[in-house]
């Protein structure tokens, strides 16, 4: 072993070995622009974790090259059985050498030449220098090497190889191990070996004999017959397979150890890089942001320098905001606003009544002569989430407008699957900037700290820098967005609904917390019920939240059929439990159980507790930036994920009220994802069912099951209802099967009959795939991109996820697009229209209004044509409204 007073060794990597197990490592990281960046992430990250342990001044990455070697001329079919390099690696390749060339390490390669001999020889001639050596690699092969001088690293498993371990792992000598080989022969390099002969015998064989020559040559001394007859009858495959596995450590080169010298790394050739990449950490981690931000930033002090920053705004056309707040939007402690003019200058000014020095300006004297200027729509406004600034100023009593530019909605934008759409990362990827995070400034965890506990001069730099950035990022990302053609996307669609969700997030929903009372009183009994009829069925008293007490009582007491094993066990997921549930009622009553307790402790019992108590509402907070389809979620509360069949849903549904003499209007798009589906496919068939005003589930159950309209029943319309959406989702047959309860024959059946009955409706589709196979994303009919680099994923559970991401953001993502621009449609006829009437929630294909009595006819046919008639399409939108006291009334 090398030891920490060793000279400094020379590392080899097997690059062409790195190369691979990096690839397949990491599946399905891409950059914005969907070029796959998987190995050249893994690399990376696996050649500086060598650079790190052993702090080498010499090193070298050595690489195969296509052609034939001596190998191909002893044995034609040498790795014969290699699959070829999957496209999204071959890409890679190139820019991996471009990496390593950036962190100045040699790389090696040779035209005839593998890269196992090229480390063999060079290992060899520089341990014979008494030069240290250190192979990096995870191939067995190069175990032969090992040596006083030469060890064998495995970075990936954290595993080193010295002439002891490789006695441990092959029972011989290093110098015998392609004896071993030789005999067991290699699979991934199609060395044959002597059938039958496994590394057990193989180990003992040599051990006794000494080597596949003696072996051969002594073959009557082997006292196993079958083993004496296979070395006789493959006596020459095994000493062909032995010379292919030896590798050659005299092979001419013209490299010297000084080739091999690590020098420095060229942070500009990396910067570009790893910007081009997206690699934010490793950017972070190398500080090859060498422009960190640090402009002009100052503390507004007096009221004379206020006055001229009133001045200078008043005549600016466009600012970036930073507001620092504590708590949710609605309910914010509002400590101070950056304002950014032009890049590289800034003014933090103090807004903190509370803090425990008084400012110099009066928070209240700020507040009321900013309010001008943010409601002053001809100055333009950005900022990184304007929704949540726009949110907390309007609590200041202002109304934000000009609202134009916002860094965060661009960056989704560009590529809606990036993982991290914070400031610091945005700035770090796209301008190649350092911006201090949240976290760094407060810390995390329990060691956290609120705005309060930090200096005003601190405070500043963090703001101001965080302005200065959005000021910076603003043309950059523009200009991406012009060159992307997503123009329209983010300035008549992204950008208003922003502006909306803010007044929506404000205004928020009554919601009646004695009614959520008496549910949860409701709940508490009826799982005490079920509690007591589980324990029933179990014969004995258990904790129903204990996974491992369950798998007792279901698998071991009970004998019921085990399913997905896992760490602790064995599964007792829905999945699970819903499937043991057709034969025994024990897993239908812990499902029941868990519904209940799920929904009580959500929802019953955390709706009231997020009242916010200065408006008496509740304001769920949308996430414009979330889902890679376009769609919108919420959160602190989550309102889509309440059930909509069940009677305990329907019953939060009617705990959301609306005021005296007002109504909930609900306006619901009906089954708009399989009418997107038919304009992007223009199936004749599917386009004339829609025009028809047929169910489509009707229909379809009509056509797959070949009976009459009038003969379908509920089940088959059920069935086809699945189908229709499977085929949606690229469900295949075996989902299908799952799903329906049937034959994975008779699944496949139904497919065959749906794609025979629409069959423009399945070209679409394959179009879609190879479109994405291709290109590495998909788009919707407005041009919102996501990018699905997995598609051509040599691994199958990975590639078979990504086409049903392929099949489907085209059809969802549409749908989320003209639900979207309704919505900013509708809410410009409210506005232009001054009626009362609010948009106050957005559920999936669902918007929910509250509006007094006298306007609710109205608003109703207003609604519904603005939803109707968003976008022309080749098949009529249809939407569904109802108007009650509660949402669920809405929703009936």
């Amino acid at each position: 072993m090398l030891t920490e007073t060793t000279v400094k060794p020379l590392i080899l990597v097997d690059g062409s070995n790195y190369l691979y197990r990096a690839y397949y490592a990491i599946a399905g990281l891409s950059n914005s622009r969907g070029f796959p960046t998987n190995a050249i992430y893994g690399f990376t990250n696996m050649l500086l974790k060598i650079i790190r342990q052993w702090d080498p001044d010499h090193m070298a990455v050595v690489f195969d090259l296509k052609g034939p070697t001596f190998r191909h001329e002893l044995f034609p079919e040498y790795k014969a059985t290699r699959r070829a390099t999957p496209d999204d690696l071959q890409l890679q390749i190139p820019r991996i050498k471009e990496v390593i060339r950036g962190l100045a390490v040699a790389i090696i390669e040779k035209q005839g030449i593998e890269a196992d001999d090229i480390i063999g020889s060079l290992a060899r001639r520089e341990a014979q220098k008494g030069i240290s050596v250190i192979i990096a690699s995870g191939d067995k092969d190069f175990m032969q090497l090992v040596s006083p001088r030469i060890i064998l690293v495995d970075s990936m498993h954290d595993k080193t190889y010295d002439q002891q371990a490789v006695r441990e792992r092959f029972g011989v000598e290093p110098e015998k191990v392609p004896e071993i080989l030789g005999l067991t022969g290699d699979q991934s390099d199609n060395i044959p070996g002597v059938p039958g002969i496994g590394p057990k015998t193989a180990q003992r064989l040599i051990e006794e004999f000494g080597s596949i020559s003696e072996l051969i040559a002594s073959v009557d001394r082997v006292r196993n017959p079958t083993q004496r007859k296979l070395i006789t009858q493959y006596a020459e495959q095994a000493t062909l397979s032995r010379d292919l596995a030896i590798i050659r450590t005299e092979m001419p080169l013209d490299v010297s150890l000084q080739d091999c010298r690590l020098g420095e790394p060229n942070r500009v050739a990396l910067n570009e890089l790893f910007k081009e990449f997206e690699f934010s950490a490793l950017l972070q981690e190398f500080k090859l942001q060498d422009r960190d931000l640090d402009g002009n930033y100052r503390l507004i002090a007096d009221r004379k320098d206020f006055q001229s920053l009133l001045a200078a705004l008043e005549e600016a056309g466009a600012l970036a905001l930073e507001i620092i707040a504590d708590g949710p939007p609605t309910q914010a402690h509002l400590h101070g606003l950056a304002i950014c003019l032009e890049p590289g200058q800034a003014c933090y000014l103090v807004l903190d009544k509370d803090h425990p020095a008084s400012p110099a300006v009066p928070a209240d004297f700020i507040l009321s002569e900013l309010t001008r200027v943010i409601n002053d729509d001809r100055i333009k406004k950005y900022g990184h989430d304007l929704k949540t600034v726009a949110t907390i100023l309007a609590q200041a009593g202002m109304k934000p407008t000009g609202l134009s530019f916002d860094s965060m909605v661009a960056a989704y934008i560009l590529n809606p699957t990036r993982r991290n759409f914070d400031l610091d990362e945005v700035a770090r990827d796209c301008i190649g900037r350092k911006v201090i995070s949240r976290a760094e400034l407060l810390g995390e965890g329990a060691r956290a700290v609120t705005f309060n506990r930090i200096d005003w001069d601190r405070q500043k730099n963090y703001a101001c820098q965080r302005a200065d950035a959005v000021m910076t990022l603003v043309p950059a990302l523009s200009a991406r967005i012009q060159e992307g053609g997503f123009g329209t996307l983010f300035s008549q669609i992204e950008m208003p609904l922003m502006m909306l969700l803010a007044k929506m997030e404000a205004k928020g929903v009554l919601l009646d917390s004695a009614a959520l009372r008496n549910i949860s009183q409701d709940l508490d009994r009826l799982m005490a019920l079920t509690e007591k009829k589980i324990y029933q069925l179990a014969g004995e008293r258990f904790n129903i939240n204990s996974p491992k007490q369950l798998q007792t009582i279901l698998f071991d007491k009970l004998k019921l059929a085990r399913g997905k094993k896992i760490k602790e066990g064995y599964s007792t997921n829905v999945d699970i439990l819903a499937q043991l549930a057709k034969n025994h009622e024990l897993p239908a009553e812990i499902l029941l159980w868990r519904g209940m307790a799920k929904l009580k402790s959500t929802y019953v019992d955390a709706l009231p507790q997020l009242i916010n108590p200065k408006t008496g509402r509740l304001h769920t907070s949308y996430n414009q930036t979330v889902t890679a389809t376009g769609r919108l979620s919420s959160s602190n509360p989550n309102l889509q994920n309440i059930p909509i069949r069940t009677e305990e849903g329907r019953r939060i549904r009617q705990a959301f009220v609306a005021p005296t003499n007002w109504l909930i209007l609900s306006a619901d798009y009906s089954q708009i994802e399989l009418r997107v589906l038919a304009h992007l496919s223009q199936d004749a068939n599917l386009i004339e069912t829609f025009h028809a005003g047929e169910d489509i589930h009707s229909r379809t159950a009509a056509d797959v099951f070949d009976v009459f309209p009038e003969l379908v029943s509920p089940e088959m319309r059920r069935q086809a209802k699945v189908i229709n959406f499977g085929i949606l989702y690229g469900m295949g047959a075996f989902s299908l099967a799952k799903e329906l309860g049937v034959t994975q024959k008779t699944a496949q059946e139904y497919i065959d009959g749906y794609f025979a009955k629409y069959p423009r409706v399945k070209g679409y589709l394959e179009g879609i795939l190879a479109q994405a196979r291709k290109l590495g994303y998909v788009s919707t009919l407005f041009n919102r991109i996501r990018y699905i680099p997995e598609i051509n994923s040599a691994n199958a559970t990975t590639r078979q996820f990504a086409e049903r991401a392929a099949i489907n953001s085209p059809i969802q993502g549409t749908a989320a697009d003209l639900i979207k621009m309704a919505m900013v449609k509708i809410a410009r006829r409210l506005e232009a229209s001054q009626l009362q009437a609010q948009m106050i929630m957005q559920v999936h294909d669902e918007l929910i209004f509250e509006v007094p009595l006298t306007e609710g006819e109205y608003l109703a046919s207003m609604v519904k044509t603005e939803m109707e008639e968003v976008v022309p399409l080749a098949v009529p939108l249809k939407v569904d409204i109802a108007m009650g006291k509660n949402w669920d009334e809405a929703h009936s």
